[in-house]
């Protein structure tokens, strides 16, 4: 059984530089999860990438990273969420990218 005391969740928010829009998720691989959107992977941001990170937090359980990014789609609110993009500016890119 692995190790599972220090696993990470994430729930993230990413900004389409095509037309930028935000999606908004959840994942317990950061790094994959966001590549895997700019590889077009992900039907929803498949037709809006390039995509990129601007916003993450971390959480110990699913359930927390889930009820976070429901809590934040339930704002409804760019506003909103250019707030938390304002508060923790995040720079990242792909591994090899």
């Amino acid at each position: 059984m692995a190790d599972t005391s220090s696993q990470k969740f994430y729930t993230y928010i990413l900004q389409s530089l095509k037309d930028f829009s935000f999606y908004i998720g959840q994942t317990d691989d950061l790094d994959k999860r966001v590549c895997k959107h700019n590889d077009g992977f992900s039907k929803y941001s498949s037709s809006k990438i390039p995509m990129r990170l601007v916003y993450f937090e971390v959480f110990a359980t699913r359930t927390e990273a889930l009820k976070r990014e429901k809590e934040i789609k339930n704002k409804k609110s760019r506003q909103y969420i250019q707030y938390l993009i304002e508060q923790k500016l995040v720079y990242w890119s792909c591994p090899g990218g």
